[in-house]
């Protein structure tokens, strides 16, 4: 974990209520794609986490949602402007066991990790598929940006407004791949967990508090005890996650 003072260069919405903010800065902590980083917004207490986006030497990308004062705050910010940020947290996505046909499923915001992942992907030789679910064309976000990248990028909606109407477990169905990577909503993931045919890893969404494990309170229950999101996460394998039932 290290402290960093970003520099905004870019703050722009790219969905309806959703900002792509690219900032400058030393990104050294940030190993793996799948970490996050905690971003502190002037006059709120609490650090806001985010997804890693998009990473290089000198900059950092988060795509984040304006649900509350915080990142309605944030939305406001300028180039230029500065922002405090605790970097390098989480555990990440392990591209070792990818095997050679990865395959990358997003649901809405969990699209968000998935470019800086598909990136190492294509880098490191693997032909990469990434599905993509929204709810309508207006949600949607990144398809541009993973095709540039190199991935193969397949799309539905639930209102068929773009790709195919439908969930993101029928287009995993008529895909071959030889190991997945997941991030979105919990019901996606279960859904996820239940039809894969490979191994694979998935990064869960969580309300955190303090984001580096000091306040226990992102804690879930997984096959080996309770473990903490921010600190043992937020990415899990696939059937290490005791589901809540529901």
């Amino acid at each position: 974990m290290k402290e960093v003072l970003f520099t905004v260069k870019e703050n722009a919405a790219i969905a309806p209520g959703v900002f792509k903010m690219r900032l400058e800065g030393d990104t050294s902590a940030v190993t793996r794609p799948g970490q996050f980083v905690s971003i502190s917004v002037e006059s709120f207490f609490l650090r806001r986490p985010f997804s890693v986006c998009d990473r290089d030497r000198g900059s950092l990308t988060v795509c984040y949602r304006v649900t509350g004062g915080g990142t309605e705050k944030m939305s406001s910010l300028g180039r230029g402007e500065r922002l405090s940020a605790l970097t390098g947290l989480g555990n990440g996505f392990d591209t070792e066991k990818a095997g050679d046909r990865p395959l990358l499923i997003g649901g809405g915001m969990g699209a968000t990790p998935l470019l800086y992942l598909a990136r190492a992907l294509v880098a490191e030789g693997k032909s990469v598929t990434a599905v993509l679910g929204f709810k309508t064309k207006a949600e949607s976000i990144l398809i541009s940006e993973l095709e540039k990248a190199g991935a193969r990028v397949l799309v539905c909606t639930e209102d068929g407004s773009l790709g195919e109407k439908g969930i993101v477990t029928e287009l995993m169905a008529r895909t071959d791949y030889s190991y997945f990577y997941a991030c979105g909503p919990e019901a996606m993931l279960r859904a996820v967990e239940k039809s894969a045919v490979s191994g694979g890893e998935m990064s869960l969404e969580a309300a955190l508090g303090c984001g580096f494990g000091a306040c226990m309170g992102c804690s879930i229950e997984t096959i080996s005890g309770a473990k903490r999101v921010c600190r043992d996460g937020p990415v899990f394998e696939r059937g290490e996650v005791i589901w809540t039932q529901k």
